[in-house]
């Protein structure tokens, strides 16, 4: 595997940023489906998904798109989107936003769907209530072309470290609002 000297460079500042918890993993057998991590930066709640090969998941606002795109007309089903919620030592303070999805949908079908099949970002500004650790919920779902898994899982997410300044590194310019 070859990593380029920027990919590096970005890994670094990312670990710098504050860390991250250890990888929550979603697998179907054997195979990794989904594995989710998150990090408060500065202000800001940053949860990661990485998509094991073949699989997708789906937007934060997955079932509001795919309304808009049926104008009324029922659909044949609507993939579940991505649910995040603050646990106990969080608050969410703002919008969220979200990698730019991509579009799956089959229109000849009905079935609209926005998600992402590599790795995605969820971000909102977030109030600790603490320096110590705190949780949050993830639910969704991931597919292949032939198999869904759900998505419940609980992501820790680590404490504070003191003296460490709370300036974010996330770029908000890369990301789009969840409508």
């Amino acid at each position: 595997m070859k990593i380029s000297a920027a990919s590096l460079f970005a890994d670094c500042a990312l670990a710098q940023a504050g860390d991250w918890s250890p990888a929550v993993e979603v697998r179907h057998d054997d195979e990794l489906c989904v594995a989710y991590q998150a990090r408060v930066d500065g202000t800001y709640l940053v949860v990661r998904a990485t998509l094991g090969a073949g699989w997708h998941t789906f937007a934060m606002d997955n079932k509001v798109r795919a309304e808009e795109k049926l104008a009324g007309k029922p659909a044949i089903s609507i993939d579940r989107a991505t649910e995040i919620a603050a646990g106990a030592g969080l608050e969410t303070a703002g919008p969220w936003y979200q990698t730019p999805p991509k579009d799956f949908s089959r229109p000849e079908l009905r079935w609209f769907s926005w998600g992402f099949d590599r790795q995605a970002l969820f971000v909102t500004k977030v109030r600790r209530s603490s320096n110590a650790a705190s949780s949050l919920t993830l639910k969704g779902q991931a597919c292949t072309e032939k198999i869904c898994k759900n998505v419940d899982v609980a992501i820790a997410v680590p404490a504070a470290k003191a003296g460490v300044a709370s300036a974010s590194s996330i770029g908000l310019k890369d990301l789009v609002p969840v409508r």
